[in-house]
């Protein structure tokens, strides 16, 4: 019931009208922010880790997207459109869906000011001088805290924090990979004019992730320490 709640006051917060004409790549093609609704009134975008750098897409938006695969479908049956974008070029993104065997829309952005726009995208000059504006929250410049130590990814350095994990997991090194951030935005489609209605950041995107909703419900919890998941076709090498 506080559940139910709390979506009844994200579906009574203001449309902000979208003036601003964004281009994709998709697999069929260049699009508009009001393509990506393939003829639904509904958008729902994930804004999935995977800048022009990556090697390979964030292992923990790829577990949340692991679980939205399957019933993306069923969403896009409901009015509803839900589909990721990704700064990474078009190329990038199918190589890595065809390794994940995922069949949901995933748009490039490529060249584009959305993820700027929608603050999970950021320049290296931001991040180093104190312009980092995510989850509502301006941060810190970012510092070198390795003591020294290269930034570059280290299979050794894994287990010290999340960061550091997704970041190898990527191929990238710690900056490079926290240059991008997971989100997810929502958007309505009326008389030819798209709104943004509504948008979720970092612990705001925990409801999505599918396997910690059956964790929470397992005799011992998440049971965790640090980063324990990969891609999964990762495990078996493991």
């Amino acid at each position: 019931r506080q559940s139910d709640a709390l979506a009844e006051q994200r579906q009574a917060l203001p449309w902000v009208r979208i003036d601003m004409a964004y281009t994709f790549e998709t697999d069929k093609g260049e699009a508009s922010l009001a393509d990506l609704f393939q003829g639904r009134s509904q958008l729902l975008v994930y804004h999935f880790m995977f800048g022009p750098d990556f090697n390979a897409g964030c292992p923990s938006c790829s577990a949340i997207a692991d679980g939205f695969d399957g019933f993306a479908v069923h969403l896009a049956n409901h009015d509803v459109m839900l589909t990721a974008v990704s700064r990474a070029p078009l190329a990038k993104l199918q190589g890595f869906k065809q390794r994940m065997g995922w069949s949901f829309p995933w748009a490039s952005s490529f060249g584009s000011d959305f993820n700027a726009d929608f603050h999970v995208s950021f320049t290296e000059g931001e991040q180093r001088g104190g312009g980092v504006e995510y989850n509502y929250r301006r941060e810190p410049a970012m510092v070198d805290d390795s003591a020294g130590e290269s930034l570059e990814p280290s299979d050794s350095r894994v287990g010290e924090n999340p960061v550091e994990a997704n970041a190898f997991m990527t191929g990238t090194d710690r900056a490079t990979f926290f240059r991008e951030r997971p989100g997810m935005s929502a958007f309505v489609l009326e008389d030819g004019v798209v709104y943004h209605t509504y948008s979720t950041y970092a612990r705001g995107l925990d409801g999505l992730w599918g396997m910690y909703q059956w964790l929470d419900r397992a005799p011992k919890g998440r049971n965790e320490s640090g980063i324990w998941w990969r891609h999964h076709d990762d495990y078996a090498a493991a």
